[in-house]
């Protein structure tokens, strides 16, 4: 029998543990919404390829020494290699080039309407391949979430994409954009689904230094290529800082910081948090950039918190015998 008092001990532990994850999530996704909305300007200087070969190459010397195998660790097996792989061709590389390319296509108001299923789409990926239960706060959260994100993306601006300009294979480009969007939705939902699977066994330091060398892998080709004819002296320090802090954020501290989390949260919860990325990007446009908010977006970013709340809130405490 267990006494009352370790009961009511282990569920404030178990509550301070959860609190400490779900704010490692939180910041993560609010660091994701700064350095996309600060790094602008960088994809004015740079060559999107190159851009991203010198953030992986960057984020690769900072986490150098988290490569090397703790004691504790266990071998990593072919299968977990083959999610590790997975979690940086999916969530890093493809991510990045549907993205960027299905943003060319259509507007901006299409794309963050779509992006807006991410909570959804990681909710139901974590119902089919981690067997999670979706109770009815989590689905009231994700659904606050959706409906939060696609209303603030209704007021943003039209970015003038002709909708009616055919695409390869005669698709409307329109379309074909917004598939490539939602593509980009999915490697996003897999990589947080595939990566509450590789918590259970690495360390979020190690998970983070081998998808980050795996990603810079993978774009070495095209971003050799983009390096061979860059003028590298035109670019000015304040730009050379600015990549400093974009490669540092995007590659080291926000992985770190979701695979921190995750080992504690369910994945279908933690796609939730993905609200924090429009929310955290607005805010930094409104102070740095001179944008302003309109009142829908308010109420957006209102309803999207009360998802993130309803999606967190711990359980009660066990009943003690």
């Amino acid at each position: 029998m267990m006494r009352p008092t370790s009961v009511h001990t282990e569920h404030i532990v178990t509550s301070q543990n959860r609190l400490w994850a779900c704010l490692c999530l939180a910041l993560s996704m609010s660091l994701v919404g700064s350095y996309v909305a600060l790094s602008k300007p960088l994809v004015l200087v740079f060559p999107v390829f190159l851009l991203a070969w010198l953030r992986f190459g960057i984020g690769g010397v900072a986490m150098w020494n988290w490569l090397k195998k703790p004691p504790d660790e266990p071998a990593i097996s072919p299968r977990t290699r083959g999610l590790l792989f997975l979690e940086s061709f999916l969530g890093n590389f493809l991510f990045s080039i549907c993205m960027l390319f299905g943003v060319s296509m259509t507007t901006a108001v299409a794309a963050g309407v779509v992006m807006s299923s991410i909570p959804a789409v990681v909710a139901v990926l974590s119902w089919l391949f981690l067997r999670e239960r979706i109770g009815w706060r989590s689905a009231a959260g994700i659904a606050c979430a959706a409906i939060g994100i696609g209303l603030f993306s209704l007021q943003k601006t039209h970015s003038g994409v002709p909708e009616d300009t055919a695409g390869p294979l005669g698709i409307n480009k329109a379309v074909l954009g917004n598939l490539l969007v939602f593509a980009a939705v999915i490697c996003e939902a897999s990589y947080v689904v595939i990566g509450k699977r590789l918590t259970e066994g690495l360390g979020p330091k190690r998970i983070s230094a081998i998808i980050n060398l795996w990603g810079f892998a993978l774009v070495t080709p095209m971003g050799l290529w983009a390096a061979w004819t860059f003028d590298f002296s035109s670019v000015s320090l304040p730009v050379w800082g600015l990549l400093v802090f974009y490669a540092l954020a995007a590659s080291v501290w926000t992985v770190w910081l979701w695979m921190t989390g995750l080992k504690t949260v369910p994945a279908s919860q933690a796609g939730v948090f993905t609200v924090m990325l429009p929310i955290s990007a607005a805010i930094i446009g409104v102070l740095f950039m001179g944008e302003r908010l309109t009142v829908l977006q308010g109420v957006a970013f209102g309803i999207a918190l009360l998802g993130l709340v309803l999606a967190t809130l711990p359980g009660r405490a066990p009943v003690p015998r």
